[in-house]
C-alpha cells in the first residue's frame, strides 16, 4: 500500500508512506493504532485503518514536536517551546467524520526552548502530571504555571543546573509511575560535551539510586521498562535490545537499518522508530555506517514492527520524501482510527465540551 500526501502547496516536497502487505491487517488484529513525531517536519502522524481496510494516514503541524505520551484518554506531545496536553474527546462507540478518537489540544505549558525529548507522566498525591527530558539543562523537569519549568532531578556526573546540553540527556523509562532510568550520549560535564563521545560515550543511569549502571553504548535513546526488562535503542549501532542488569551488559535483539529513535510495545511485539542519518558530524563515525555497508543496505526512514520471540522484523512502514527523521512512537491501544485537532482551521473552534463541577 502507499499513501502519497502533498504538504502546503504543489511546490511543496511531498510524502509517501508504504507499509508491508500485512501492516494494516497487524493494526487491526492488535486492535490499536500508532503515532509518531518528526521533528524535522514539524509533524505528528496518526496511522490507524480506514473501514475500507486501506492505510489510515492523519498528521499535524506542530513546530519541532518530539516526546510523545498515551495516558488513558490523555496524550502529552512536546514541541519547539511548548508541552502540550490533548485529550479524546470520543466515547467508546463514537465516530467524528469517521475517526473513533479525536485529540483536542486543551492545555499548554509554555517551556521555552529546552530541547525536551522524552515525555512521561507520573503519579504525585493529587493528579498525574507531565515529566519531560530538559535535555539542555541535562535533567528531569516537570511542568509550572509561574515558570518555564521546574527541576526534579539530575544525573551524578552533571555538577551544575545550566543551559549547555552537557551530556545529552535524552530518555525516559518510567516503573509504578516514577521515573526509573534514563540514558544520555556520554556523561560529559561541560557545555556540548556529549558530541565527542558519541561512539562509545553512551550510559543509562538509574534515578532511584543515582548511579550509572551501563556504559558503553552509542547515542542511546528511548527507554522502556516492559515485562520485566529495560528495552532501548543502541541508535549508534541501529540496534534494539535490552539490558542485563546483572551483568551490567546491553543485549541486542534486532539490527535495523537507520538511526533508531522511538520505541513502544504492544503484546508480543516492538514498534521502532528509524531515521536517515544526518549528513552531519553528529551522525557521522558511528558504528552504524560500517554495519549498513557490511550489510549493502542503505539508511531507511519508517517504522519496523519486531517480534519480541524471534528478533525478527515481521511487519514495517517506510517513509519517503520530506520526512527523513522520526523521534518518538507511541501505541494507541483500542483505537482503529486516531485523529487530532490543530491550530490553523475552525475546527478547533467548533470542538465545545461542557464538564461537571464534580471534574472541577
Amino acid at each position: 500500500m502507499v499513501h502519497q500526501s502533498p504538504f502546503s502547496s504543489t511546490n511543496s516536497p511531498s510524502l509517501e508512506i508504504t507499509g508491508s502487505r500485512q501492516f494494516t491487517a497487524w493494526l487491526a488484529e492488535q486492535h490499536l493504532s500508532l503515532a509518531f513525531t518528526t521533528y524535522q517536519a514539524g509533524k505528528v502522524f496518526f496511522i490507524g485503518v480506514q473501514p475500507t481496510g486501506q492505510l489510515s494516514i492523519f498528521e499535524r503541524t506542530f513546530e519541532r514536536c518530539m516526546g510523545l505520551c498515551i495516558d488513558g484518554s490523555t496524550l502529552y506531545l512536546s514541541s519547539l517551546y511548548q508541552v502540550w496536553r490533548f485529550e479524546n474527546v470520543l466515547e467508546a462507540g463514537q465516530v467524528h467524520n469517521g475517526y473513533d478518537c479525536l485529540y483536542v489540544p486543551q492545555v499548554g505549558y509554555v517551556t521555552g526552548d529546552l530541547d525536551v525529548h522524552d515525555v512521561a507522566v507520573v503519579d504525585p498525591p493529587v493528579t498525574p502530571h507531565p515529566i519531560f527530558v530538559n535535555t539542555l539543562f541535562s535533567c528531569l523537569a516537570t511542568v509550572s504555571e509561574t515558570h518555564s519549568f521546574i527541576p526534579l532531578w539530575q544525573p551524578p556526573f552533571i555538577s551544575k543546573l545550566a543551559a549547555e546540553d552537557r551530556c545529552h540527556l535524552n530518555g525516559l523509562a518510567i516503573a509504578q509511575g516514577e521515573p526509573r532510568y534514563v540514558t544520555a550520549v556520554s556523561q560529559s560535564d561541560v557545555a556540548d560535551g556529549w558530541r565527542d563521545k558519541r561512539r562509545d560515550g553512551g550510559c543509562v543511569v538509574d534515578v532511584g539510586s543515582n548511579q550509572v549502571i551501563l556504559t558503553g553504548l552509542s547515542m542511546p535513546h528511548s527507554p522502556r521498562l516492559y515485562r520485566e526488562k529495560l528495552w532501548l535503542l543502541n541508535s549508534g549501532t541501529g540496534e534494539f535490545g535490552y539490558v542485563d542488569l546483572e551483568r551490567g551488559s546491553f543485549e541486542s535483539v534486532a539490527f535495523c537499518p537507520g538511526y533508531l529513535r522511538g520505541l513502544a510495545f504492544s503484546g508480543d511485539f516492538a514498534i521502532v522508530g528509524l531515521s536517515k542519518p544526518r549528513e552531519n558530524k553528529t551522525f557521522s563515525g558511528l558504528a552504524l555506517d560500517e554495519k549498513l555497508e557490511s550489510k549493502q543496505a542503505e539508511p531507511r526512514c519508517g517504522l519496523f514492527v519486531i517480534d519480541l520471540r524471534s528478533g525478527d522484523i515481521v511487519h514495517w512502514l517506510r517513509i519517503e520524501g520530506i520526512v527523513t527523521e522520526l523521534y518518538d512512537v507511541a501505541v494507541l491501544p483500542g483505537m482503529r482510527r486516531p485523529m487530532a485537532i490543530g491550530f490553523k482551521t475552525d475546527e478547533i473552534r467548533r470542538i465545545v465540551r461542557v464538564g461537571s463541577v464534580e471534574e472541577k
